[in-house]
């Protein structure tokens, strides 16, 4: 039954939209920017720098926080660490405070793996992040718009988390926690994932079809 507890705790945690109260204090609503997520980003754009750190910050705790508590309180193995630890990713993306529809949890997944793995897991995935933006922005569809992009590289980003943390022999409970946040991650970015792979698919099935199409004019030069 405390499980029970906890992880009620940890999801309400997750489910306060700081980023998005700051912007209705200063009368921004963060929904109306950019790709409309209730995010620190978002904050960042509509309001400034200064209150987008604020809110990324805020974002990052509400993650760190009720994993740090649970771990503290002896939390430290089987399923129950991983659904607390899921709990404020949840949150995030079906927070009550919007009406079940929150953010993409990003800043809150890094504050869980900071909590769960002493700062290492958020550090490698913060690198394979990078790794993929310079790496698709250099390869990237003309196709594609950048959002669509961000929101590939955050959910593949997370799924290659996965070989750091089985080659690292992490615990079970810390892998079933990787399983569940890569499924909340994938939901959120659902929408640019399809995207980017249909436009992905689509060029190359044109790129094909181009090629087929020229050799077959080559052929007709020559046959003829």
């Amino acid at each position: 039954m405390l499980i029970v507890y906890w992880w009620f705790a940890a999801f309400f945690s997750g489910s306060l939209m700081f980023s998005y109260w700051i912007g209705r204090l200063v009368n921004r609503d963060v929904r109306e920017v950019g790709d409309g997520n209730p995010g620190g980003i978002n904050l960042w754009k509509a309001a400034g720098p200064k209150l987008g750190i604020i809110g990324i910050a805020l974002d990052f705790a509400k993650g760190y926080v009720p994993v740090f508590l649970a771990l503290s309180a002896g939390f430290r193995d089987g399923y129950a660490l991983a659904l607390i630890a899921a709990a404020p990713v949840a949150g995030h993306l079906f927070s009550p405070f919007l009406k079940f529809r929150g953010g993409k949890g990003i800043a809150v997944t890094f504050g869980v793996w900071s909590a769960l793995t002493g700062f290492r897991a958020s550090l490698v995935l913060a690198a394979a992040l990078l790794v993929l933006h310079i790496l698709f922005r250099k390869i990237g569809s003309r196709r594609v718009a950048p959002s669509d992009l961000d929101g590939f590289e955050v959910s593949l980003g997370v799924m290659l988390l996965s070989v750091y943390l089985a080659a690292a022999d992490y615990p079970a409970a810390v892998l079933e926690y990787w399983l569940l946040n890569f499924m909340l991650i994938l939901y959120a970015h659902r929408q640019p994932v399809a995207n980017t792979l249909r436009k992905w698919l689509f060029e190359r099935q044109e790129d094909w079809v181009a090629r087929t199409e020229e050799q077959e004019e080559r052929g007709k030069s020559i046959g003829g």
